[in-house]
Formats: C-alpha cells, sequence, structure tokens
C-alpha cells in the first residue's frame, strides 16, 4: 500500500499556501490549549518533579558550572531552560533574585517554553506525516498531538515528557526522508533528532528504531547499498553528536553519569513507591491510559492503520509498527507505570492513527462507487467530483471522530487548572485562622515553603516533621531517621496523635493523595488506615477544600489523582482537610 494513495493527491502550487495556513492556525489553536493555565498553582510548583527537578537544577547552573551532577533525567531540557534563564531574566543574578522576590515569574517562563517545545513537535509531525503518508495523514496525525489529553496536560508542566516530543518528530522527520529517498541529509536530521531525544528523556531513544529500520530498507534497495552505508554511518555520529551536546558531561562526568542511569533503572524496575499503584499488568495499565490519554477512537484507528500498513506498505510498516510495540513490551514490564510514560510513543500512534482513518475511509468511498455502479456493465455512475466530496466529508468526520475525544477533555483540564488550587485554598484559610509561630503536622503534599511566609526564609507555622519516623514502640519520640515521601504512609500509627497532642502540636493537614494510597492498598498500611480513621475520630475537621463538583470523589490514582482527567474535578489539587486535635495540650490552647 502507498498510504498516499488514500489521503488523496498532494496540493501543490498555490493551493500549499492554504496548508500553511491550515497548519499555523492549528499550531496555534495547540499552543492556545497548553498555555491555558499555566500560572496553575504558583507561586508553589506542587508537582514533587517540577519542583525538584530542572528549574532549580537550570538556576543552581549559574553557579556550579555546566555540570548539574544530576542524571537520573538526561539534562538536555534543564541546559535550555538555564539559557531561557539567562536570557530573559538578564543572568544568573537576575534569576536567583526574581525566584526570591517572583517564583511565579520563573516558572511561568519554564513553563511556557515547554508549551512552545510541545506546538513545535505537532509542525514536525505534521511534516513527518506529509512524507511518509500524504499531507491530509499528516495534519490529521498533527492534528491528534495537538489535541490528546496527556500531551497537553503535561506541556503545562516544567518537565522532560512533552519536550521530548519535539527532538522524536524531528528524527522522524528524518526517517520520513531516509525510507522515501534515502538522502545524507535526512539520515543526519534523523540522528540528531535520536541524539537530543535521548538527551532529553532517556526512553526518547525509541526513535533509534525506525531509523535503523529504514537504513535497512535503503541497504536492500538494488543499488543503494554503498549510500546506505554511508548514511548509517553519518546517523550514527549525528545521533553521538547530538546527545553529547544535549548530555556533554555523560562523557566528561562518566562515573555520574552512570550512577544516574543505573538510579533510574531502580526507580522503573524496582519497588519505589509500589504503595498505592493498582494491582495489575503493565500492559493492561498502559492500554488503559490509552483510552483517555489518546483516546479510544484514535488508538483503535492506530491498532487499525498498524494492520494496514502491514499487509499493505510493509516499508512504512517497519517505520512506524515496530517502536510502539517494543516500547510497550519493555515499558509493560517494569513495577512502576504512568500514563506519562508512554508519550515518546505517541507520535508513532498519532501516525498510524491518521493511516487507519484514512484506509476506512477509502473503502467506504470504494463501497459507496461499487454499490451504484450498474450490475450489468460493471460501470460506475459515481461522478469523480461526488466520490471527492464524499471523501472529504468522511475525512471531515474523521478528523472529529479521532480529535473529539482529546480536544473536550483537553478543554476540560485547561478549565481546571484555571481555578485556585485546593492547597492555596487551605493556605490561604490557614493564614486567616492559624496563628503564625503555631505548631502543625502538615502531610507532605505541599512544598516546604508553602508553611513559610511568601516574603520571608522563615516559616510561618513550625512543622512536625512528617518526613520522618520518630515514634517508637512504646508511644515516645525517639531518634528519627528520615524517609522518602513514598514510604510517609507506612510511618503512620494512631499513636502519633498522642504524641502531637503531647508536643503541641494542634493542627492536622492531610491530602487525599496520601490518604488514598493507604485506603487503594491498605492491607500494606493498615496502621496508616487506623491512623486516618483515629484522627476522624478524636479531631474536629475545622476546613476542606474539595477539588470535585457536588462531593463527588475521584479514587486514588497515580495518574488521575494528579492530572485532573475526570470530569468530576473543578479545580486542581487534593482533597485537602484540616483538624484540630482535642486533648493533651491542644486542650488547652484557645
Amino acid at each position: 500500500m502507498e498510504p498516499r494513495a488514500t489521503a488523496g493527491p498532494d496540493a501543490s502550487g498555490g493551493r500549499r499556501l492554504w496548508w500553511g495556513l491550515g497548519l499555523a492556525g492549528l499550531l496555534l489553536a495547540a499552543l492556545i490549549l497548553r498555555l491555558w493555565g499555566v500560572r496553575h498553582g504558583l507561586p508553589y510548583a506542587y508537582n514533587i518533579d517540577e519542583n525538584s527537578h530542572f528549574v532549580p537544577t537550570a538556576i543552581a547552573l549559574f553557579g556550579n558550572g555546566l555540570n548539574p551532577h544530576y542524571f537520573v533525567n538526561p539534562p538536555l531540557l534543564t541546559y535550555v531552560l538555564h539559557f531561557v534563564f539567562d536570557v530573559w531574566f538578564g543572568g544568573g543574578d537576575g534569576t536567583r533574585e526574581t525566584l526570591a522576590e517572583d517564583p511565579t515569574a520563573v516558572f511561568v517562563v519554564a513553563r511556557v517554553t515547554v508549551a512552545l517545545l510541545g506546538t513545535a513537535a505537532i509542525g514536525l509531525l505534521y511534516l513527518a506525516g506529509a512524507r511518509l503518508a500524504g499531507r491530509v495523514a499528516g495534519m490529521l496525525a498533527a492534528a491528534l498531538l495537538a489535541v490528546a489529553f496527556l500531551p497537553v496536560f503535561y506541556a503545562h508542566l516544567a518537565l522532560n515528557d512533552v519536550p521530548t516530543l519535539a527532538p522524536a518528530c524531528l528524527a522522524l522527520w528524518g526517517v520520513a526522508g531516509v525510507l522515501r529517498t534515502g538522502r545524507l541529509r535526512d539520515y543526519a536530521i534523523a540522528g540528531v533528532g535520536v541524539g537530543l531525544a535521548a538527551a532529553t528523556k532517556y526512553t526518547g531513544g525509541i526513535v533509534l528504531i525506525p531509523l535503523v529500520l529504514a537504513a535497512l530498507v535503503r541497504w536492500r534497495a538494488e543499488g543503494e547499498s554503498g549510500l546506505a552505508l554511508k548514511g548509517v554511518l553519518l546517523a550514527g555520529g549525528a545521533a553521538l553528536l547530538g546527545f553529547l551536546v544535549g548530555n556533554p558531561y555523560a562523557l566528561l562526568d562518566a562515573s555520574a553519569f552512570q550512577e544516574g542511569l543505573s538510579h533510574q533503572s531502580d526507580a522503573t524496575g524496582g519497588d519505589l513507591g509500589k504503595l498505592g499503584a493498582p494491582d495489575q499488568s503493565g500492559f493492561t495499565y498502559y492500554a488503559w491510559t490509552l483510552t483517555w490519554g489518546l483516546g479510544w477512537i484514535p488508538s483503535l484507528a492506530a491498532l487499525a492503520g498498524a494492520v494496514v500498513v502491514c499487509l499493505r506498505d510493509r516499508r512504512l510498516a517497519l517505520v512506524l509498527v515496530p517502536a510502539p510495540v517494543l516500547f510497550l513490551l519493555f515499558m509493560g514490564l517494569q513495577v512502576r507505570f504512568f500514563g506519562r510514560w508512554l508519550l515518546p510513543i505517541y507520535p508513532f500512534l498519532c501516525l498510524l492513527a491518521a493511516v487507519g482513518a484514512l484506509a476506512g475511509v477509502a473503502a467506504i468511498v470504494a463501497w459507496r462507487a461499487r454499490r451504484a455502479a450498474p450490475p450489468a456493465t460493471g460501470g460506475t455512475t459515481v461522478s469523480a467530483s461526488s466520490s471527492g466530496r464524499l471523501g472529504v466529508v468522511l475525512t471531515v468526520a474523521a478528523a472529529v471522530l479521532l480529535c473529539g475525544q482529546g480536544l473536550y477533555y483537553s478543554l476540560h483540564v485547561d478549565r481546571v487548572l484555571s481555578e485556585p488550587d485546593t492547597r492555596a485554598l487551605t493556605r490561604d484559610w490557614m493564614v486567616q485562622n492559624v496563628p503564625a509561630g503555631s505548631k502543625v503536622v502538615i502531610e507532605p503534599v505541599v512544598p516546604d515553603a508553602w508553611a513559610r511566609d511568601r516574603d520571608a526564609a522563615h516559616n510561618r507555622w513550625t512543622k512536625f516533621p512528617v518526613l520522618r519516623t520518630a515514634l517508637k514502640d512504646d508511644g515516645t519520640l525517639g531518634p528519627s531517621r528520615v524517609v522518602g515521601i513514598e514510604d510517609y504512609e507506612r510511618t503512620l500509627r494512631p499513636r502519633l496523635i498522642k504524641a502531637y497532642e503531647a508536643g503541641g502540636y494542634c493542627y492536622v493537614v492531610t491530602g487525599s493523595t496520601q490518604r488514598g494510597r493507604s485506603e487503594t492498598k491498605g492491607g500494606d498500611v493498615p496502621r496508616a488506615r487506623s491512623y486516618y480513621r483515629a484522627l476522624d475520630r478524636d479531631a474536629d475537621v475545622v476546613f476542606k477544600s474539595s477539588p470535585w463538583a457536588d462531593g463527588e470523589a475521584v479514587p486514588f490514582d497515580f495518574d488521575w489523582s494528579f492530572d485532573y482527567y475526570p470530569l468530576a474535578y473543578e479545580r486542581p489539587g487534593p482533597e485537602m482537610t484540616v483538624y484540630r486535635l482535642r486533648g493533651g495540650r491542644c486542650a488547652r490552647v484557645s
């Protein structure tokens, strides 16, 4: 099969302007979707990865040199943000002063940078799709990536998931050129894209697979083995160069780089953070995430597209099918899984969905023509113009079906993100009602700065060390040890409440993203469930802020509790509850 035929002839001459204008309109709409609600949560970055990784490291480079000393995530996004901060805020001093006085400005600039990179990926995917399967397929694939829920939501955060899509789509554009023409410049483009994708997110290196297979196709073409060999060498050199440009200290600080890779491998394949994770296989979980992260109809269309290209165009199938299949197999075998970890293969899935949808359009048009043909002569009474109009109508309908779910839920989450966060509402209430200096227990659902005065470095409230287990079996406080946020629920037990009261910690602030972990897999932490029941029984609820409409609670989930996909959400954040304890020293405090 030549998928270009299913999309009709490509536009040429003056009509190319209309394609350009259409793409420009699509990119503008995609950018709006990614910028609406971009200030959510600020001045506090509530996402723990956003608050801990790229933005702080990018700022630290101003004083510590260009070695990030951190390779759990590759540093290309860190370098991009460092450069943007340098230009936008006038260097290291300007960036640090802005962060101290107005952290919102720093994080907005970082998030807008991510949104722009995500939008650039859409344009590059159009170019790749146009080369592989025609302009219509390219536009459909780009539109799907523009509105799909997960690419839109994670474009609102300064994380590396969405930025990886830009070099990955650049690589696919080069791969398309390798497959169609085999020019050396296409090998170079593809290689650079592979290297930059892997330097942004290690799993972005999956785009190496279609490059290798496209080169194999050219190798087997008659009379092209020599050119293909040159292309492979060029692509390999370009990939290595792209990776080292984005991650130079992989070579200059090789031991730290190896340690970071090992830590990343342990994080995805070890037991870290399993509390609250769904009790199912990674394959089942990722199949489920595709039904909402990409959409039901696009996922089914991608499956159909994979079948179509395997049957009709084996060369195209080699470029589009093996990479997502192998990626799903690898990720499904891990013990930790999150929907956003599939984003590196979304460009493949969008292209396959477009090819599948257009194959369906072509099939319906052909069926309609056969039905209208006179049975005696076998001729057709359906004019070419009539078939063309039907094809246009069906293509528009296919676009609506492919993009409808993603657009609807992306608009929903943009509206949610534009509302005040439950944690901000909780803090505002506490500022008005909990005296400065009061002793409070705050679960790890907010950053440390949340408990400080915004115009001072000192804490507004004295926090109980919730990230430490300090309660001995006899109920007394003893030496503490630091525990990770993922293990917080394992430190909880009902006797802690008496320890709070004895120490004068009279307010306890909880969030459903912590409590939900114990309730989802309560068998693992029975004492945590007892702790929350004791809080409900022995303390007064003095404030509650819910993210859900009409009290329609969404059960804890490592995706939906943080990306707000369900329509029950009307504002971002977990359900926040402030308790006031009654006993011990708290009974004597007015």
